[in-house]
């Protein structure tokens, strides 16, 4: 059996010498809980090293990421539940996931909801607050009033 440095899963260069579920879990929209769930439906160790794995199985870990919405995993797992123009859950992993998001971005944008608005002008979106942090630009300090 021999190791494999780089392992090529999803489009994604994965170290081998990682443990499965921490390795799988560096592509994008897959976390650790989905990756533990990954290699159990494929019966893999989820402490093994990814270097040592077969291709067989490899593969095998490959399909079940690509086909994730069909396999028997609850809905909430997934990272689009109800999609707006399908209405069916999907799980998009990778490019496919960026390019998603940034046009859900857009769609809040084009329809000015407060969201739009706030990414619109940079600002933080989800009710942070903004008087000290999230500063862009030029950094200004706080300012005492002189004695007198």
């Amino acid at each position: 059996m021999s190791f494999k440095h780089i392992v090529r899963i999803a489009g994604q260069d994965l170290d081998g010498s990682n443990k499965v579920a921490y390795a799988i879990s560096r592509i994008k929209g897959v976390g650790i809980n989905l990756a533990y769930v990954i290699t159990r439906l494929a019966d893999v160790s989820p402490n093994e090293r990814l270097g040592y794995l077969p291709d067989v199985k490899i593969r095998k870990i490959e399909g079940i990421i690509n086909s994730l919405s069909s396999q028997n995993i609850p809905s909430w797992m997934l990272n689009r539940v109800k999609d707006l123009e399908t209405g069916e859950n999907k799980h998009l992993i990778g490019s496919d996931l960026i390019l998603r998001i940034k046009s859900d971005i857009e769609f809040m944008k084009k329809i000015k909801c407060w969201k739009g608005i706030r990414h619109s002008l940079g600002l933080k979106v989800r009710g942070q607050r903004t008087r000290t942090t999230g500063r862009t630009g030029q950094t200004v300090g706080v300012s005492r009033k002189p004695k007198g």
